[in-house]
């Protein structure tokens, strides 16, 4: 039998963690005197000491190491833990790396833009959802009102219910900037089923991964917040995979300040695989 000073020793394990592992049921003594309260450790103890070393450098929590301990020598059951650790942790890796990549790429822009930190990009998925959409060749960008209006008009005897969050989103369809017959798709978010009519179509739309970034003010920084987007695409190795598209959080249906207007650019994306093959 080991007192604790040399279990501890030997176990590479503190004291204080040994009494905390007791307290838990984690790693119980094998015996403790009834008269001075001193902990006895088994020598056979060393070994579920340094399983659970091992675990714990693998990641593992002392909860989960304890619900593993219960099956250690069934070889399929710790197979599969050491399997959904595996993920769990080249999941994070992955999170990190894309992390590191962005600082990089940030710190390494600072003094040449002037709107680095102006418009910061994020990269997050947008969840599947369910609109009313209608889509059309208009006149101009500025024109874009027109379909609002007919949207609007068109689905109001059908007491459409909104969503929640209830988005407001038009896409630019085509490849390039026009001056004149842009084709424009408008979306809004909805719950319930509706009918189509004439123009608006309702549908699901699939989730997609987005770079985007939101700005509030006037819609003259459009050119600048576009910029900002493509330039944080182009650095951090991905690629655009689909037609751009605005969400209107605060809309000029909602305020006639444009100081108040808040806005969010979205470029669909998708990573470019740097391996070569």
């Amino acid at each position: 039998m080991l007192k604790i000073g040399d279990f501890s020793k030997l176990s590479r394990i503190s004291i204080r963690m040994l009494r905390h592992y007791d307290e838990i049921g984690l790693l119980v003594p094998e015996r403790i005197d009834e008269f001075t309260g001193y902990r006895y450790y088994s020598e056979e103890q060393l070994l579920v000491a340094n399983r659970i070393n091992s675990l714990k450098d693998m990641g593992f929590s002392l909860s989960v190491i304890s619900e593993i301990l219960k099956t250690y020598n069934d070889s399929q059951a710790l197979k599969e833990y050491l399997l959904l650790k595996q993920a769990e942790l080249k999941e994070l890796a992955e999170k990190t790396s894309r992390q590191l990549q962005i600082l990089e790429t940030t710190i390494n822009r600072i003094g040449k833009e002037d709107n680095v930190m102006k418009y910061s990009v994020v990269l997050k998925e947008m969840p599947q959802r369910y609109v009313a959409s209608l889509r059309k060749t208009i006149p101009s960008y500025d024109k874009e009102g027109m379909l609002w209006e007919q949207m609007m008009k068109e689905i109001a005897s059908q007491k459409v219910q909104y969503a929640n969050p209830c988005n407001s989103i038009a896409i630019f369809h085509d490849k390039e900037f026009k001056e004149h017959d842009p084709d424009v798709e408008i979306q809004i978010s909805v719950q319930g089923s509706y009918q189509n009519t004439e123009n608006v179509e309702f549908k699901n739309v699939p989730s997609e991964l987005v770079a985007s970034a939101t700005f509030k003010g006037s819609y003259d920084q459009l050119i600048e917040v576009n910029q900002a987007v493509a330039n944080w695409i182009r650095d951090n190795n991905y690629d655009f995979n689909g037609a751009m598209f605005i969400i209107y959080h605060v809309s000029p249906a909602q305020t006639q300040n444009p100081d108040e207007l808040v806005t969010e650019v979205c470029f669909p994306v998708k990573k470019i695989n740097s391996k070569k093959s």
